[in-house]
């Protein structure tokens, strides 16, 4: 069963109230991946017409974290390695898939996998990842942390 994960207010990949941020929404099969399609805009690319590899890195990166978090959405990691394999230039203003797996999982460290598709079914990036437990203090709900209902998400600009 495919279920909506947590977003935030302000991180840049996911957070929904962000003014220059990308507000990916995952999802996951509840055992061990996760998947967002996405179409990267115009003003987030590197060379005319191909998205920053700063920003593809950044989706890889978020994806690879969000898979550890599919059996408990309050389960933060921080990437300690991150190594990434730009396969073909990723164009802008094209869906995109981006999919994220846990490899390995032994509690306070971790190693997941993560990769964006083309419409075809290319891979265009791929990523492998060391993340490490990363207890958050505070109250989740004061960062917006919650699944947003589809009749709750702020307007895409």
């Amino acid at each position: 069963m495919v279920k909506a994960q947590p977003n935030s207010k302000h991180c840049f990949v996911c957070g929904l109230e962000s003014p220059v941020g990308l507000k990916l929404r995952f999802y996951d099969n509840g055992v061990d991946e996760i998947r967002c399609t996405y179409l990267v805009k115009e003003s987030y690319n590197g060379y005319p017409g191909v998205v920053h590899g700063g920003i593809l890195a950044a989706m890889l990166d978020e994806a690879g974290g969000r898979a550890l978090m599919i059996h408990d959405h309050s389960r933060f990691m921080m990437t300690a390695r991150l190594e990434i394999r730009y396969r073909q230039p990723t164009p802008v203003e094209t869906e995109l898939t981006l999919i994220g797996r846990v490899v390995k999982d032994k509690g306070r460290v971790a190693e997941a996998a993560s990769e964006i598709r083309l419409p075809d079914g290319a891979v265009s990036v791929e990523a492998t990842m060391t993340l490490v437990a990363f207890p958050v203090e505070g109250d989740l709900d004061a960062l917006g942390w919650r699944v947003y209902p589809d009749d709750e998400l702020p307007a895409v600009e």
